[in-house]
């Protein structure tokens, strides 16, 4: 499997993930990752509708992105953009074995105990646990809503805005 993006962003498929990501990205499959998702019927069909028409989406489990991943079936030829909407399950596959490089953080929406970090990213005590875990396996983590945004480094940003 040839992983070209891994993103989380509550919102999952959007307007920039839907026609700016996955051409930038050059990707013929969207994998949503999350158990609540693939549970969702509705929310599962809405998201695969949302889909350009050239790029084929999955909502799938979990465990099934970890079952995937060491399934030869799914060689080089199946580019692959991961759409998470929590850090938490990200750290899951890590921990199974998927290996990832980098994560991009595109949005992840304020609720209550969490702190708003950037204007379109909000953490609580677990994301920060989560990130840290990532950072400490060597992957890259940055926020970058659109693809034409800077990257910032999340690890530095949350030195110094969520302690």
């Amino acid at each position: 499997m040839d992983i070209r993006l891994v993103r989380i962003d509550d919102r999952l498929i959007h307007g920039q993930v839907a026609t700016v990501w996955t051409k930038a990205m050059k990707v013929n499959r969207i994998l949503v990752v999350s158990d609540d998702v693939a549970y969702d019927a509705m929310r599962k069909a809405m998201l695969i509708q949302a889909s350009p028409p050239e790029v084929k989406v999955n909502v799938i489990t979990v465990a099934k992105m970890i079952e995937i991943y060491f399934d030869d079936r799914f060689d080089d030829s199946f580019r692959a953009m991961l759409l998470f909407t929590r850090p938490q399950d990200v750290v899951t596959v890590v921990k199974h074995g998927v290996v990832l490089d980098s994560v991009n953080i595109g949005g992840m929406s304020f609720s209550s105990g969490k702190k708003m970090i950037t204007n379109a990213v909000a953490v609580d005590s677990d994301d920060i646990d989560a990130f840290n875990y990532l950072d400490s396996q060597g992957i890259a983590l940055e926020i970058r809503k659109v693809v034409a945004d800077s990257q910032v480094n999340l690890m530095e940003l949350l030195k110094k805005k969520a302690r």
